[in-house]
């Protein structure tokens, strides 16, 4: 299926790009979501005239996920949880509980964009990532805590 971005896709292209994927992928992913278009020669001459329009509109989305990095990187989270021994948690602190967290401090984050490479399980200090575009990914840092002392 021959499709023209009208977004950046994370590994398939940039604004303009026409990609060749799978039907599926297109039909229930891309074209849904107006990520792209089918490319024919009416939508090659509708995309040409919107062209700058949708380049200006992904340069404003990434310059504010960078400033909404800069403010995620200056957050610090800690959490007081239940420990079996001290150091081991009860359970353990997955890419939900973080979104919750983040919520909590009025960061709306999607679980889905939290790059965290395998459970916390232990008491210390973390550092997990949030994807919020692309090419901007915010590195973070959380404490957790034992609720014994």
């Amino acid at each position: 299926m021959q499709l023209i971005l009208l977004e950046r896709v994370e590994g398939l292209g940039n604004v303009g790009d026409e990609v060749n994927v799978r039907p599926g992928y297109g039909r229930n992913f891309l074209l849904p979501q107006g990520k792209a278009n089918i490319a024919d020669a009416g939508n090659r001459k509708i995309f040409e005239r919107r062209r700058a329009l949708l380049e200006q509109k992904q340069s404003d989305v990434l310059a504010e996920a960078k400033v909404e990095a800069g403010k995620l990187e200056g957050l610090k989270l800690e959490v007081v949880l239940a420990t079996s021994d001290g150091k081991h948690l009860y359970g353990s602190v997955g890419s939900t509980e973080l979104a919750l967290l983040l919520k909590d401090n009025d960061f709306a984050v999607e679980r889905r964009s939290i790059l965290l490479d395998e459970p916390i399980k232990m008491v210390g200090e973390h550092s997990f990532r949030i994807r919020l575009h692309p090419d901007v990914t915010a590195e973070l840092n959380i404490t957790v805590e034992s609720e014994q002392h």
